[in-house]
């Protein structure tokens, strides 16, 4: 069945909704092959299984459908045939294959072909594996149920395309699971809905052509969504999914709720029956609606539905597979608000896309003790998160890195003659004046911008070496950040010492009240380059997000460079994409929508 769908689908193009409606369309298919799980039954309740495991290399494993494969799980051979029209209804928002079948009796059997398939671009999920698992069984049983009480049945309202299920040989059924990215490419297609849906019926029974198999057709069922709406129901993921395959198997046997109350009452009414037959847990998708609420909310959701279209949800990454490697971010005026802190939205974003094999690099103009502090607040720090001593990093502006278990690979150092004339001009112009070196910082004098680098910024407390010489032959410095107010740096220091400087060294700003000035030749781009090297990764694999002058390199560098809004127009000249503001979580609005 799933290869057809797929031949259906080839052509698409590149919250919740409303409750199905049903479209018709033409789409002549060529004749194919298919895999399936197989179940026979006769007049008597009882049904037999025998499963085949497929090997993932047969051919049959791929679909045209966006250029994806589909993964499955069990199969068997059939020849399928041409149909010409299907029907699509639609809930809110895969794949994988299953079958079983019974040994031949003396009697007429009606064998069902059930296959049930996971969209390629969904993770392996174990919980989503064991539905899928149990599905198999279930699915089955409930169309033999569903059939069964459509016998001598008095329903007004229901098109009666199916009708005697006894007089065909075999009926086909495919389930697919996906997640909302996919299904709401479907619902665009065959619906011209720009939004997601839990589940998606696309009916293939063409009465007219006499045929020996029933072909009901395809159930497209979003488990982002699902898992969503069982949380909401508070009931598991099975008993939705459940759910959902009632609903979407009674819409291809011609209920329709939508066109007047009388179906609706009808259809609801059935729901409940399968469900309470079965013993399967919750209410039929008719009533949970009603009960929910969700109409008022649904308006809500769906007039952000543009604004929010391509990102995912929070806790919704388990769907999705990453688009990238690794993610390489900038600390201040990113990662960090403009309070200097990680928010929790954030915070929760990082924790989910670690959680799904994404790694999350540093790339910053601090020490890595800074680093360190920063994300200690909202426990990113260890080996389960971002920063612990034993991390891959780049520090100081790509003048310290460090590659994997935390070991250094490398250093770069400022002149020291260079060092000994900008502390003298400190000195003189009473301008404080900080010496970064490895995980320390050094100052000629006490200030109270001194001590807002450590309180405000994280870095570690200055230490004081009143004379020049002293400081200097104390240690190497990687770098000297001149602190002064905004106009300060705009109109006198950076002036002063971008000619200076001359080709000793290079002056770079991140915040408006800090000149920066590192070695020539190098910078966070470098440095982030030369780390890639080290651990064998190439630029296409990396997504960057930053904000400053400084992250201009980086954001050239990757695969997709992302500026925040409240960067700085140099950022935002080279960036891929403009993202939100470091004040509206901007780094987790920017996992949520391109890393995944």
């Amino acid at each position: 069945m799933l290869p057809r769908l797929s031949s259906v689908l080839r052509a698409l193009p590149s919250s919740t909704a409303p409750m199905a409606r049903i479209i018709s369309r033409a789409t002549p298919l060529p004749v194919t092959r298919t895999s399936y799980a197989a179940i026979s039954f006769l007049n008597s309740p009882s049904i037999s299984y025998k499963t085949h495991r497929l090997d993932a290399s047969s051919p049959s494993n791929s679909s045209p459908l966006f250029g994806r494969g589909f993964r499955v799980l069990c199969r068997r051979e059939v020849e399928s045939v041409v149909r010409s029209s299907r029907k699509v209804f639609a809930e809110q928002r895969g794949y994988r294959k299953a079958r079983r079948r019974v040994a031949k009796s003396k009697q007429k059997e009606l064998e069902l072909n059930v296959s049930i398939c996971i969209e390629d671009e969904l993770p392996d999920d174990p919980e989503v594996l064991n539905i899928a698992e149990m599905l198999r069984l279930n699915a089955p049983t409930l169309m033999k149920l569903a059939f069964d009480s459509l016998k001598d049945s008095t329903y007004k309202t229901r098109d009666t395309a199916v009708e005697d299920v006894g007089g065909f040989e075999s009926i086909e059924l495919s389930i697919l699971f996906c997640n909302n990215e996919f299904i709401r490419k479907l619902n665009k297609e065959w619906r011209d809905e720009d939004h997601a849906t839990d589940v998606l019926s696309m009916s293939q029974h063409v009465p007219e052509l006499k045929l020996p198999i029933l072909m009901l057709g395809d159930i497209v069922i979003s488990v982002e969504t699902a898992a969503r709406q069982a949380e909401e129901r508070g009931h598991s993921l099975l008993d939705e999914i459940r759910i959902l395959m009632v609903h979407g198997l009674l819409h291809l046997l011609g209920f329709d709720h939508e066109i007047s109350e009388e179906a609706e009452a009808e259809m609801e009414k059935n729901e409940e029956f399968l469900l309470q037959s079965l013993g399967w847990k919750g209410k039929g998708l008719i009533q949970s609606a009603y009960d929910s609420e969700t109409n008022t909310n649904i308006q809500v959701e769906n007039s952000d539905e543009q604004k929010l279209k391509d990102r995912k949800q929070e806790g919704s990454l388990r769907f999705y597979k990453p688009k990238f490697r690794y993610i390489f971010c900038d600390m201040d005026g990113t990662l960090l608000n403009s309070q200097s802190q990680i928010s929790l939205t954030t915070a929760k974003a990082l924790k989910e896309a670690l959680s799904r094999g994404l790694k999350v690099v540093v790339a910053t103009g601090k020490t890595r003790p800074a680093v360190i502090s920063a994300l200690k607040k909202v426990d990113l720090v260890g080996r389960d998160g971002i920063i612990s001593e034993f991390a891959p990093g780049v520090f100081i502006q790509g003048l310290l890195v460090h590659g994997r278990q935390g070991r250094e690979i490398f250093r770069r150092n400022l002149d020291r003659d260079f060092c000994r004339e900008a502390y003298q001009y400190s000195w003189e112009h009473k301008v404080p004046l900080i010496a970064f070196s490895g995980d320390r910082c050094l100052t000629l004098f006490d200030h109270p911008l001194v001590d807002s680098l450590h309180t405000t910024y994280h870095e570690p407390k200055a230490e004081i070496i009143p004379a020049i010489e002293d400081l200097l032959a104390t240690v190497d410095i990687q770098k000297l950040i001149f602190l002064d107010t905004a106009e300060g740096v705009a109109t006198t220091i950076r002036p002063y010492w971008s000619e200076a400087t001359k080709d000793r060294a290079n002056v770079v700003q991140a915040i408006p009240d800090m000149l920066e000035i590192v070695p020539p030749g190098t910078s966070k781009g470098s440095g982030v380059k030369m780390l890639l090297d080290h651990l064998g990764v190439s630029t296409k694999e990396i997504m960057a997000i930053g904000d400053g002058e400084n992250d201009v390199e980086m954001l050239e560098l990757a695969s997709l460079g992302i500026a925040l809004s409240n960067g700085s127009e140099k950022a935002k000249a080279v960036a891929n994409v403009i993202g939100a503001s470091n004040d509206e979580d901007g780094v987790a609005d920017a996992i949520y929508r391109y890393a995944f």
